[in-house]
C-alpha cells in the first residue's frame, strides 16, 4: 500500500469513527444508526456536529431519517443541508422522520404521512407480553420444541453460515426483489463501524445436524442512543422454524436489552399503517386528503406483491403501548411526482426498477 492509500484508508476510518461518535451522541430518529450503513453518502455540518446520511436519486437527496444532530440544532442543521443541496440544484427529502423534525421546524416541509412504528418502554414489556395468553401460548410452543435463543456476536450475521442459510431461505420464501436504501436486509453491506452496536440474537433448534439447519431465526437490533432505546430491524425465519419461534426470539431479545438498561423499543415503521386520527404539524389538509387516497390504493393494489396489512398486524399482536407517526418530509410547497419517484428509485436501487415505480406513479394519479 503506498502511502497516499494509506493516508485515505486512515482518513476514511477516522470519518466512519467520527460519524459513529455523532450518532451514538446524538441518534434520535428510530433509524439513526442505519446513517452509518455503507450505501449511504455523509453529510456533516460546518460546525461539525450533526451528520446526515443520504442516497441521491433524480436529483433528489433522499434522508434516512432525520438528521442527527440535537434537539437545540435540528432545525438549523437541516436548513444548512437543505440549502447546499440547493447549491447544486437539489431538491431534499426525509424518509422515516418522526415528530421531533417535524416540530422543529414547523411549516417548512411538505408532510405526508407514510406509516407508524409500534413502541413499547422496555421496562413493561415481560408484563405486557405476559398478559397475552396467545403470545404466551406460542412462546412456549416454541420452548417445547427445543428451540433456544441467544445473544451472538454481532459479526455472525456476516460471517456465520446458518444466518446466511436462513436469510436465503426467508428472502427464497417471501419472493422480494432485492431492496436498498433502508430496507435492505444483507448486512454485509454495513462497514464494521456499522455493526459494532447493533445486538444480534439467534434462535437454535435442538438436534439439527449442521450449523446452517441449527439457525432457524434471528433478531438485529440498532440502538437509539438518545433515547435509550432499540430498533429491532430485521426478524427473519426460515420457512422450516416452527410455530412460536419469532414470539420466542422477540421476547427473549428485548427482555434482555430491557435488563441491560433499554427503555424504549419499536419493531420499525409499518408502512401504510395509519392507527392515528391527528394530522401531523404542518400538514396541508387538502394534500394529506389526496395523498392519503394514493397511500390507499397503493397499498390495496401492491397487496400481492409485498402484504402491508400483514406486516401491520404482526406488530400489533405484541400489543404495542403507543403507536407513532412516521413522515416522508420533503423541502417543497406540496410533494411533487419528483420526490414521490425518487422515493421509490432510492428503494428499489435506482433504474430500471425506479423506472417501474414512476410508471405505477403515473398510472395510479
Amino acid at each position: 500500500m503506498s502511502s497516499g492509500e494509506g493516508e485515505a484508508a486512515l482518513s476514511a476510518r477516522t470519518d466512519r469513527d467520527r460519524a459513529r461518535g455523532l450518532v451514538l451522541q446524538h441518534g434520535w430518529n428510530a433509524t439513526a444508526y442505519r446513517t452509518l450503513d455503507a450505501d449511504l453518502q455523509h453529510w456533516v455540518s460546518r460546525k461539525g456536529d450533526a451528520l446526515i446520511g443520504f442516497t441521491r436519486q433524480a436529483a433528489t437527496r433522499v434522508v434516512a431519517g432525520a438528521p442527527v444532530a440535537s434537539h437545540e440544532r435540528l432545525s438549523a442543521v437541516a436548513a444548512e443541508f437543505e440549502a447546499d443541496a440547493a447549491l447544486r440544484g437539489e431538491g431534499v427529502c426525509y424518509v422515516c422522520a418522526e415528530e421531533r423534525l417535524l416540530r422543529a421546524a414547523p411549516g417548512r416541509y411538505a408532510v405526508v404521512r407514510i406509516g407508524a412504528q409500534p413502541v413499547w418502554d422496555a421496562r413493561r414489556w415481560a408484563a405486557v407480553f405476559d398478559a397475552a395468553p396467545r403470545l404466551r401460548a406460542q412462546r412456549n410452543r416454541a420452548r417445547n420444541k427445543g428451540v433456544v435463543v441467544q445473544p451472538w456476536e454481532t459479526a455472525a450475521v456476516v460471517a456465520h453460515p446458518g444466518i446466511a442459510a436462513c436469510r436465503r431461505d426467508w428472502l427464497a420464501a417471501k419472493g422480494l426483489p432485492r431492496l436498498a436504501f433502508l430496507a435492505y436486509t444483507d448486512l454485509a453491506l454495513a462497514p464494521p463501524a456499522a455493526l459494532a452496536d447493533r445486538r444480534l440474537f439467534v434462535a437454535t433448534a435442538v438436534g439439527k445436524v449442521s450449523a446452517a439447519e441449527r439457525v432457524t431465526a434471528y433478531l438485529v437490533a440498532s440502538p437509539i442512543p438518545s433515547r435509550a432505546g432499540w430498533l429491532i430491524e430485521q426478524v427473519v425465519r426460515s420457512p422450516a422454524a416452527v410455530n412460536g419461534t419469532v414470539e420466542l426470539l422477540i421476547d427473549a431479545a428485548v427482555r434482555r436489552l430491557a435488563a441491560d438498561g433499554a427503555r424504549l423499543v419499536t419493531l420499525g415503521l409499518a408502512p401504510l399503517a395509519d392507527p392515528g386520527t391527528q394530522a401531523g404539524a404542518g400538514e396541508d389538509a387538502a394534500q394529506a386528503d389526496a395523498l392519503q387516497g394514493l397511500l390507499s390504493a397503493l397499498r390495496s393494489r401492491a397487496a400481492r406483491f409485498y402484504d402491508f396489512k400483514g406486516l401491520e398486524d404482526f406488530k400489533r399482536k405484541f400489543r404495542p403501548e403507543r403507536w407513532e407517526d412516521v413522515y416522508l418530509l420533503s423541502r417543497e410547497p406540496r410533494t411533487s411526482v419528483r420526490t414521490l419517484y425518487a422515493v421509490g428509485a432510492a428503494f428499489c436501487g435506482g433504474p430500471p426498477a425506479g423506472a417501474i415505480v414512476g410508471r405505477l406513479l403515473r398510472a395510479m394519479a
